[in-house]
């Protein structure tokens, strides 16, 4: 089966500020801040919703498709892409613009600024879906290009392909029709907790009205595991055990890729969910969005430990 994964590809460029921001910061001059935070340095990792979720999908054997959009300086994203057997046919490269970057600096406190360019998913990435069909196709669409999210819902759904909904950070760029619409007909719809909220608020329909716009709800809930909720059923899947928690950061698309593989793989809602929550158990382990490892022996061996025989 196919796997789509829409959304964003970004560069991360994470700093160090030995010190903290409140000792250079003065409330009373909040109205005229000019300040400078010289780092320790910068490392750079690769990042992106659409390459995070592709990128634990290939450890899980999968060969998603990314539909997405990146800038002129791709080339080392698609030689990381092209060694994880992650196909790159369907993303766009855009020459005038830089690929998207986050620019994240922590202090010592774990304040963390960040300053965000969009750059190259600011364009529409313009995948047709023209050979997919409904039997043998799945597109998750995460947060990124808000004209590809829309469009991409209403050609899947025209095909029958099923759809995911994931919103996730571009919640503040819907209104309440525009989301009504995007979810009306889809396969689920994932979020955190708090996104969930937001859903909810901006719609003005609670979980049961949000069900009659989508078959499911998932709801992840950090260390608490994750919410499955339907029109016939809710339970609560745990979260995997980490061996130690050392970035969150990019928990929640491994979570997705899981969960993903589950679901092509022909497995219920329950056990789908529980292979989410062990690949995002992998992904805390590690520095990173697309740090981690590990081999099929070594995930269900972790499954096993966690959830009994897969």
């Amino acid at each position: 089966m196919k796997i789509y994964v829409s959304g964003s590809l970004a560069y991360d460029r994470i700093m160090d500020f030995p010190g903290k921001f409140s000792d250079h910061i003065f409330p009373e001059k909040i109205h005229i801040l000019n300040v400078c935070f010289t780092v320790n340095g910068m490392i750079e990792k690769f990042g992106g919703t659409a390459g995070n979720i592709a990128y634990s999908l290939s450890l899980l054997g999968e060969e998603p498709r990314i539909i997405a959009a990146i800038g002129k300086d791709y080339q080392r994203y698609f030689d990381w892409l092209r060694e994880n057997r992650i196909p790159v046919d369907g993303i766009r490269i855009v020459e005038e613009e830089f690929t998207a970057g986050a620019y994240i600096t922590t202090d010592q406190a774990d304040n963390q600024i960040t300053g965000f360019n969009p750059g190259a998913m600011k364009h529409r990435s313009g995948h047709t879906f023209r050979s997919d069909g409904p039997a043998d196709s799945l597109c998750i669409i995460g947060p990124g290009n808000l004209g590809d999210m829309k469009e991409y819902a209403g050609l899947c759904k025209k095909k029958g392909i099923r759809v995911i909904c994931d919103p996730g950070q571009s919640l503040t760029q819907w209104d309440g029709a525009g989301l009504r619409e995007w979810l009306t007909g889809s396969m689920m719809l994932i979020t955190n907790d708090y996104e969930l909220e937001m859903v909810q608020k901006m719609t003005g329909l609670d979980k049961r009205g949000l069900l009659d716009l989508t078959g499911i709800i998932i709801t992840t809930l950090g260390e608490r595991g994750s919410l499955v909720t339907s029109s016939s059923a809710e339970f609560t899947v745990p979260a995997a055990k980490a061996h130690a928690v050392v970035d969150p950061t990019g928990a929640g698309d491994a979570y997705r890729a899981g969960l993903l593989k589950g679901i092509v793989a022909g497995n219920d809602l329950e056990t789908s969910a529980r292979l989410g929550a062990v690949a995002a158990a992998y992904a805390v382990e590690k520095y990173g969005t697309q740090e981690h490892r590990f081999t099929e022996e070594e995930f269900r061996e972790r499954y096993r430990c966690n959830f009994g025989e897969l």
